[in-house]
């Protein structure tokens, strides 16, 4: 009897210890911002690749409305609005590089002090609704701490796929936005000379088509990146906090207690 109570004090003694070490020292380190350097970096990339490209479809859709006639219209518009669809994947992304430091703190801060202190309330007043809450307590832990680096790890994987051709979007843009400049300043300087220059009105108004061609397929490589970054910055991260919630509802579902033949985690009481 003497030698249970005596193995249950020292028990309680170390998850106290652990409680405190986690809440005034673990917290903190594991939080910090240089731990999660390369996924803040790699954050930060994706951020200044989404800002690039709402730029360049602002750059696109004011580009457009110097083009002659109102056939690429609908076009410039159609970039205008993907402004704010590129705002929703920022916003994403922004909420993900606080959430790498944030739940590790919140983790560390108060979910492990908390099974610790519940494993030795459990030590000495066992129920198995608080072996329960200890597992759940666990599975959560986990989970707000996987599902970041998990999240970044899949998303990193088509974003190398597609960084090229994201690449290639924003200098297309550039080359198609000086195109449509060009042929502006060419209509404008054949617009006064009269019928006698027909054939050069002819040949600005055939360049001004061709530019409107490439805005299209423009346009098409903005949908395709705005996929992408959708994908990548919105989709992946919630298929995989569902899988991860899902993965612990079914390791829930199993009915999992702490063993009691073993004295010195969950001791048998003692019959007087």
């Amino acid at each position: 009897m003497k030698s249970i109570t005596k193995q249950k004090a020292v028990l309680a003694a170390a998850m106290i210890l652990a409680a405190v070490l986690s809440f005034a020292v673990l917290a903190g380190a594991l939080s910090a911002p240089s731990l999660h350097a390369g996924t803040i970096n790699a954050l930060e990339e994706k951020r200044d690749t989404v800002m690039g490209l709402a730029a360049a479809s602002a750059a696109a859709s004011a580009g457009i409305t110097l083009i002659p006639g109102d056939v690429a219209t609908p076009i410039a518009d159609k970039l205008a609005d993907l402004s704010s669809a590129f705002l929703v994947v920022l916003c994403a992304i922004y909420l993900e590089k606080y959430l790498v430091t944030m739940t590790f703190y919140v983790a560390f801060r108060y979910l492990v002090p908390a099974v610790c202190l519940l494993l030795v309330v459990n030590l000495f007043w066992q129920r198995d609704w608080l072996q329960r809450l200890m597992v759940k307590l666990v599975a959560f832990t986990v989970v707000i701490c996987a599902v970041v680096p998990a999240s970044m790890g899949l998303s990193g994987m088509i974003e190398r796929t597609y960084s090229d051709s994201i690449e290639q979007t924003i200098a297309s843009t550039e080359q198609a936005v000086e195109s449509m400049e060009n042929a502006a300043g060419d209509e404008e300087e054949s617009g006064g000379l009269g019928g006698l220059l027909d054939q050069v009105v002819s040949g600005v108004t055939q360049a001004a088509e061709q530019v409107t061609e490439q805005v299209k397929t423009l346009l098409s490589r903005f949908l395709e990146a705005l996929a992408v970054m959708i994908v990548t910055s919105c989709v992946i991260p919630a298929v995989v906090l569902l899988s991860f919630v899902w993965l612990a509802n079914t390791i829930l579902g199993m009915n999992v207690t702490l063993p009691k033949s073993m004295p010195h985690i969950v001791p048998h009481r003692s019959k007087v």
